[in-house]
């Protein structure tokens, strides 16, 4: 798992019945995690900041899917928050994942599911 740098790849879902690949941005500096979806109106894919704990929404300008993933990239908690809120801090959290809202649920993003990065 180790520590990734800002860049592309591709989110691997271990779900049921198979595995899902979906695009995947990482951002890992303090400026990427900072800037995270602000200012944008859509993401291709899914974001995913590490390493973090929690998440915000204020000045965003859609709704997004928070997944909670812990050090095994185990998911642990799956929200939906609308623009302006606060997310709550997850303990064992050390990364989060970033979506539109609603699309999580179709990847099989769920509690308990694993997730793999894949670079490149």
């Amino acid at each position: 798992m180790g520590r990734w740098q800002d860049g592309r790849g591709r989110l691997i879902v271990h779900g049921e019945p198979e595995e899902l690949a979906v695009p995947l941005e990482i951002a890992s500096s303090y400026r990427a995690r900072t800037k995270g979806l602000l200012g944008r109106d859509s993401v291709d894919g899914v974001l995913l900041l590490s390493p973090a704990g929690s998440v915000h929404t204020f000045r965003m300008r859609f709704p997004i899917d928070v997944a909670y993933l812990d050090r095994r990239l185990r998911v642990i908690a799956v929200r939906t928050m609308k623009p302006g809120r606060l997310g709550l801090p997850r303990l064992r959290s050390r990364h989060v994942l970033e979506a539109e809202a609603g699309v999580m649920e179709g990847w099989g993003v769920r509690v308990g599911v694993r997730v793999e990065v894949a670079l490149g």
